[in-house]
């Protein structure tokens, strides 16, 4: 899951992309709202619910409409109250997500997030709109980086990486849990072999960042790393031992990282003689 998040009008607000579409933070955009209000308040009024439903039934072929018209009989009377877990467990619902954990609180599918902005206020929703659609471009632009390229070129081989774990490393019957864990490991391998910690150890370094190790690397990290992949997944069927594979590995990412390096600074030194 992909977080990242957005200052509206001095409301730090969290997203998350799930199923490659957006998710926006109910919970964290009711702080900007002037006094006491709960989403459950937004949730009981009757054009919410009419807007709820026109929503689901054009992206959710699983509605479910005969709970839909029960709920919406009941919207707007002063008895009436909803949460966003009875929602969407009644009517089978996709655009609201009640979330517990590490990115716990209410979200909801950007389309209706807008909605509930405009019951922040006008011009809340506005710059939610705004602060969004910059979120976008950027990202757009990064994806066409050459940095964003070789982060991809470094996922593949992390595919056959882990093609090669499974079949040589993993043994029959294991629980999903048990395989996760050598998956981990080997990872691991690779994060010492050219960071020299582990994905746990710079969590722990770095507390208030999101992502991991990988995402900060350098555009020279992330051409070594996958070359690291290739190399492991090899050395993996040949029956190389963890600890021996570590070792060439490392020596391998010293190798590369000085060649790489040692040529960017001739690049970047011819470039400023032609200038």
């Amino acid at each position: 899951m992909k977080k990242s998040t957005i200052i509206v009008k001095n409301t730090e607000v969290s997203l998350i992309q799930t199923d490659e579409q957006d998710y926006i933070s109910l919970t964290d955009m009711l702080k900007a709202k002037d006094g006491d209000f709960f989403i459950t308040d937004w949730l009981r009024n009757r054009n919410t619910i009419e807007f709820l439903g026109i929503w689901e039934s054009i992206y959710n072929p699983n509605f479910n409409y005969g709970e839909f018209a029960i709920i919406k009989s009941q919207a707007g009377l002063n008895s009436y109250k909803i949460s966003v877990k009875e929602w969407v467990a009644k009517t089978n619902a996709i655009g609201l997500q009640a979330k517990a954990g590490r990115y716990g609180g209410t979200y909801a599918h950007k389309d209706i997030a807008f909605e509930f902005g405009m019951w922040i206020s006008p011009e809340f929703k506005i710059y939610l709109i705004r602060e969004y659609q910059q979120l976008k471009e950027e990202e757009q632009k990064r994806l066409a980086s050459p940095w964003n390229i070789h982060r991809t070129l470094a996922k593949v081989n992390y595919r056959i990486h882990t093609d090669a774990i499974k079949s040589q490393i993993i043994p029959n019957k294991l629980t999903a849990s048990q395989t996760s864990i050598i998956y981990a490991t080997e990872a691991d391998l690779l994060n010492m072999a050219l960071f020299g910690l582990t994905a746990k150890q710079w969590r722990e370094a770095n507390p208030k960042k999101e992502g991991n190790m990988r995402d900060y690397a350098s555009l020279e990290q992330l051409l070594v790393l996958a070359n690291l992949e290739s190399m492991n997944a090899e050395l993996i069927h040949m029956n190389i031992s963890q600890e021996q594979r570590l070792i060439q590995l490392n020596e391998m990412a010293i190798r590369q990282l000085q060649v790489l390096t040692f040529n960017l600074l001739d690049m970047k030194a011819a470039t400023l003689e032609n200038n």
